[in-house]
């Protein structure tokens, strides 16, 4: 009895405050203990790899289940989230080299031992996004291949709109009965970033992270003002207002959850409930949001752009203005397909090194240097690109009813 108080009490708690109390007592266990701290790093093992596993058959299949139950002549704005993706995502690039130039920064490049898969080309990106497209698509869900499943999940979604109620509300309760399971996930949350905290500052502690503080603050200075200034200014062209509640509310709801999931798709249900709280219209939501998962990858284009031109300034290499947008053009396109892929953004870093003629050895080397302070620039990574999906979503909802003159 006292134990399902205590269960029920959690439940009711703010999700936010629990989290960081499970980071607090992290900090605190790996200090005093940092032997039993590395063991109850399976907490956090255990957490990651549930988020892991159940985030391509969510994505799948709540895309699919959305398409199929939307009704023709229905408007849901997909296309003006869509834009604001792409444009948002293009400015995170621009802002990045704007950064890199006013705060230059060496790295320390470390003996690499990362097997070398990363792309030389974009041809090789654009021909890998094709041929993720078209995977099998239990291969895609197994393989946590995000572009492929998120394709079938779009077909399987047009051809289903054809189908009887009784098979579409099949697909809307798998929608619902995943949502609750990732929700559950979600809520225990804060075990998992206790495990996660303790181990690796256990393991590591900060010193490595100490040492490329200047990149850090570069990378996550970025992602503030992109979350900060950028995305404010985007949201206040689509709804003419001040736009600065919707935005923290969606950084507070949604960014801080992502921060430690670390996991756009993870993430979907915690952006569902936002917007359906924010009152959104719901054929744009449960389509717009688990796209943005996938494809709204501002936080990716920063980390792509800064490490390359921490690395140029290493090597002493000029960048002129004409390759600064090359870069972002191709840090932009290189982004939207890292979704899933572990370290996705930093493997699209050599790609991006090899635009001014780095070799391949050493590209590979800043990549180690990316993984060191992953655990930093993964999760602001993440939570910039999750919460941004709900607050597009929002801007282009909250603007169409504007200029209809409902809000």
């Amino acid at each position: 009895m006292f134990l399902q108080q205590v269960w029920n009490a959690y439940l009711k708690s703010s999700l936010v405050v629990m989290i960081a109390v499970g980071l607090l007592l992290g900090v605190a266990l790996a200090y005093v203990a940092p032997q039993f701290a590395i063991s109850v790093g399976i907490l956090g093992d255990l957490f990651i790899g549930a988020l892991k596993g159940v985030a391509p058959i969510l994505v799948f299949v709540l895309v699919m289940s959305a398409i199929a139950q939307h009704k023709k002549g229905t408007q849901i704005n997909i296309r003006s989230v869509i834009a604001l993706y792409a444009i948002a995502t293009f400015c995170a690039a621009i802002v990045a080299v704007c950064a890199s130039f006013m705060f230059p920064t060496s790295l320390t490049l470390l003996n690499s031992t990362i097997e070398n898969t990363a792309p030389t080309s974009l041809t090789q990106v654009l021909k890998t996004l094709l041929m993720n497209m078209v995977d099998n698509p239990v291969n895609a869900i197994v393989k946590a291949n995000y572009i492929g499943v998120l394709v079938w999940a779009v077909l399987l979604g047009i051809c289903f709109r054809h189908a009887s109620d009784s098979t579409k509300h099949v697909l809307a309760d798998g929608a619902e009965a995943l949502t609750k399971v990732v929700g559950i996930i979600i809520r225990l949350a804060p075990f998992g970033v206790f495990g996660v905290v303790a181990a690796t500052i256990a393991q590591t502690g900060f010193h490595e992270l100490l040492s490329y503080l200047r990149l850090i603050l570069v990378l996550v200075g970025c992602m503030v003002f992109i979350a900060l200034i950028v995305n404010p200014i985007l949201v206040f062209a689509c709804i003419r207002r001040n736009p600065y509640p919707l935005v923290l509310q969606c950084l507070v709801e949604s960014g801080v959850t992502a921060f430690f999931t670390r996991s756009s798709a993870a993430n979907i249900p915690v952006n569902m409930n936002l917007a359906k709280k924010l009152g959104l219209h719901e054929d744009t939501y449960s389509v717009s949001i688990p796209i943005g998962a996938t494809i709204n990858m501002g936080g990716a284009a920063v980390t792509i752009t800064v490490l390359s031109l921490a690395a140029t300034h290493t090597l002493g290499i000029h960048v002129d203005l004409g390759s600064a947008i090359l870069l972002s053009l191709i840090a932009s396109v290189g982004a939207c397909g890292t979704s899933g892929v572990p370290g996705g953004s930093l493997l699209l870093t050599p790609l991006a090194c090899g635009l001014f003629g780095i070799d391949n050895d050493i590209a590979m080397k800043v990549v180690a240097v990316g993984f060191v302070i992953s655990v930093i620039q993964d999760s602001c990574e993440t939570g910039l690109n999750s919460s941004t999906d709900v607050l597009f979503t929002a801007a282009a909802d909250m603007g169409a009813r504007r200029k209809q003159g409902l809000l």
